[in-house]
Parts: structure tokens; C-alpha cells; sequence
């Protein structure tokens, strides 16, 4: 990496932090000749010249996780997580564009008919789950809730009853698997909706440095199976059926992009979900490959926060508990304000 790329760059003059938390349009061309002009102020050159490689995976930074107003803002503790969250995000970018290498943001991507929605399920009076009902394997057994009919031949062309088989199957395997147990959530993530669509600010600084370091963003698509939960990235929930054809399966194209980087930086939203499952799997990975590989992975916890639903849920502890279990595996879990770019390697400051 050329030395004149390590300084702390300068936050274009268009950022505005309270903005953050809004959706608006991104104007484009106005970006992308001011992005030109700042590189070439900043002695900024393109991508390819990087000898030290580094990664941003950004988790589900989009509207529907991220702005109060949608479905799943992921309020955190303090009430603006996400908010908050995104601003230090923005700046982390804007000051270290001239070291990161390339930017992949991930998409959760649903459709209205899927297994955590609703709409999938529908009891003996006809009623379908209200958001955050927990369906259990007791659930699914006893009939407590069941695969709406009216929906088997639409998403998966089987009938109910081999539908009904799967989701018994799937229950099962979360728990022989460790993962959460099936949430009923509301519908979110809507491919073509504004939800689906990236932070308006976080689109913009990607955007910028896309022009700015000719690195195309590579965005990734997850989520959009209808048999299965996809919070991870890297990884379904549940890669099978009942009768053992694969219904999924993992992103090993991107696992080895990623690893093949020097430096790996996450970020996103949810801490306790998405983000903490696309790092265990990571983890998965690199302890199959070489252990050592946890060092170059950085975690910017000052950049995503937990589910919390006053009153309702609160995920803190196990998203904490997984960030510790991490650091514990050699990962380095730290504050976005902390962290400074060396031409061999990142490091934290404090």
C-alpha cells in the first residue's frame, strides 16, 4: 500500500451526520466528479495499486434494520443504534478510503412468502403468527401452527403435507444446530421495496468510494431462499429437506474472497443476528483452514448493535457473548475511532 494513503483523509464537505437517520436520493453524477476531484487532492489512486489488501463487509446496512420509522430498526440499548452506528461508519470510511481496497455490502432480500414471514403459517382458526412469535418444535408437532396450505404449491410447487415435513425438519435441525429457533418476523427486506434499499448515507459513501479507488462494490443477495433463514452471509440456517436434497447452500465463492485478503473488516446490523452469524461462520472457515487467519480479522463494534425490543426481547447478551468469543478465537474486536492503517497491516491505537 503507498505510504501517502495511510493519513486520515479529510470527510467531504457533503456529508451531513444528521442525515443519517433519513432517506433520500443519492445525486450521482454530482458525486461522482466530486469523488475524482477529492482523490486527486488526497493523492488517492486506484485500487489495484493496494499491496496491502484490505476488505469492508458490510452487513445488511439497509433501511429496514436502519432508519426508526421501518420494520426492524435495530434500536440497540440506547434507542439510536443503528442511527449512531452508521454515522461512525460513514466517517470510518470516508477517513480510511484511501486504504480500503474493496467494499461488499451484503442484502437481506425477502419475499413476501417465506418461512419467517407470517403469511407462511396459520393456525386452526385460520390466524396467521403476529411478529416475534417463537415457533417451536412443540409448535410444529402438536399443530400449533401449521404450513398454510394455500401457499405450499406457490413458493416451493409441493403440497402442504411435504411442506409440513420440512418445517418439522427444520425446526429440529436449528436446535440440534445451535442457531436461534424459528422468529416469526414481520415482513421486512422487501426486494423492490425502499426498506431493501442500502442507508441513503451509507449508499453515498460507497458510492464515492467505488469512483474514488475504481473498485467496483460487490454487493451480495442473501435471504431470498423461502425455506430457510439466511442471517449469515456465508451460510442458510438449513441446507436440506426432510428427505435430504439440499435446498441451499454456501457462499464458498465469497468465504475464499474474503479470506484471500489481508486485512477483513465487518461492520453492520444486527450484532446478535446477521452480523454474528456471517462472523461464526467465517470463523467455521478459517479454523478449517489455517487458525492463524482470525488475526487479520477486525470487528468494529462502535458500528452495530444488538435487537432489542423494549419489553419484548433483548439480544445484548448473546451479542456480547459472541464478540467475546470471538476475540477469544484471535479475532480483534474494536472501535472504529481506534484503528489506524499502516502500509503492512491495521492496528489498533488504543
Amino acid at each position: 500500500m503507498n505510504a501517502k494513503t495511510t493519513k486520515l483523509l479529510p470527510i467531504p464537505r457533503f456529508f451531513d451526520a444528521k442525515k443519517v437517520g433519513e432517506v433520500w436520493r443519492v445525486p450521482y453524477q454530482e458525486r461522482a466528479e466530486s469523488a475524482k476531484t477529492w482523490a486527486s487532492e488526497n493523492g488517492v489512486t486506484p485500487s489495484a495499486n493496494d499491496t496491502t489488501r484490505i476488505c469492508l463487509l458490510l452487513i445488511d446496512v439497509q433501511n429496514t434494520f436502519c432508519i426508526p420509522e421501518f420494520e426492524l430498526f435495530v434500536a440497540g440499548q440506547s434507542g439510536r443504534g443503528a442511527i449512531d452506528d452508521n454515522e461512525r461508519l460513514c466517517e470510518f470510511i470516508y477517513r480510511h478510503l484511501g486504504s480500503i481496497t474493496a467494499i461488499y455490502p451484503t442484502m437481506d432480500t425477502h419475499t413476501v412468502m417465506q418461512i419467517f414471514h407470517p403469511v407462511f403459517w396459520i393456525n386452526d382458526g385460520g390466524e396467521h403468527p403476529s411478529a416475534l412469535t417463537v415457533i417451536s418444535v412443540d409448535d410444529v408437532k402438536s399443530g400449533v401452527w401449521k404450513v398454510n396450505p394455500a401457499i405450499a404449491y406457490s413458493i416451493a410447487q409441493r403440497s402442504d403435507r411435504d411442506l409440513q415435513q420440512h418445517v418439522l425438519h427444520y425446526v429440529e435441525k436449528l436446535g440440534d444446530g445451535g442457531k436461534y429457533p424459528l422468529i416469526v418476523w414481520p415482513y421486512h427486506s422487501m426486494l423492490g421495496g425502499i426498506g431493501h434499499a442500502l442507508v441513503s448515507a451509507v449508499e453515498e459513501a460507497l458510492f464515492f468510494h467505488c469512483i474514488a479507488r475504481s473498485s467496483q462494490t460487490g454487493f451480495q443477495i442473501k435471504g431470498d431462499n423461502p425455506l430457510t433463514e439466511n442471517y449469515s452471509v456465508l451460510s442458510p440456517e438449513v441446507l436440506d429437506s426432510a428427505d435430504g436434497r439440499p435446498i441451499a447452500q454456501k457462499n464458498v465463492g465469497l468465504i475464499q474472497k474474503v479470506l484471500d485478503f489481508d486485512v477483513i473488516i465487518i461492520a453492520g446490523q444486527a450484532k446478535s443476528h446477521c452480523v454474528a452469524w456471517t462472523i461464526e461462520d467465517l470463523l467455521i472457515e478459517i479454523q478449517a483452514q489455517d487458525p492463524n487467519l482470525t488475526k487479520k480479522v477486525y470487528l468494529l463494534e462502535d458500528c452495530t448493535s444488538p435487537v432489542v425490543v423494549p419489553g419484548v426481547i433483548d439480544f445484548t447478551e448473546q451479542a456480547d457473548a459472541a464478540f467475546k468469543r470471538f476475540a477469544d478465537a484471535g479475532m480483534n474486536v474494536v472501535k472504529s475511532t481506534d484503528v489506524t492503517f499502516s502500509p503492512l497491516t491495521l492496528y489498533s491505537s488504543s
